[in-house]
């Protein structure tokens, strides 16, 4: 289910978490970007997921960790 993000500031509007992965819709793109364990890695995905449920830095780790690390084949 997706979830919207509540920092109103930010450059993402929606998530949904799973359990090996989180997708993320931004306000500027059309698709979703799938971030998963086999693409991302594990330890990025976990901290996106922590980050979307607190409404709190989930663009910015986006755009400084994790950059073009998604799954565009999903």
């Amino acid at each position: 289910m997706w979830q919207k993000y509540e920092k109103k500031d930010s450059g993402v509007e929606s998530y949904k978490i799973g359990k090996d992965f989180i997708e993320v819709k931004f306000k500027t793109k059309f698709k979703p970007y799938m971030y998963n364990y086999k693409v991302t890695g594990k330890t990025h995905v976990e901290k996106m997921k922590k980050l979307a449920r607190a409404n709190k830095g989930l663009s910015t780790y986006i755009s400084q960790n994790v950059k073009d690390k998604y799954d565009d084949d999903y």
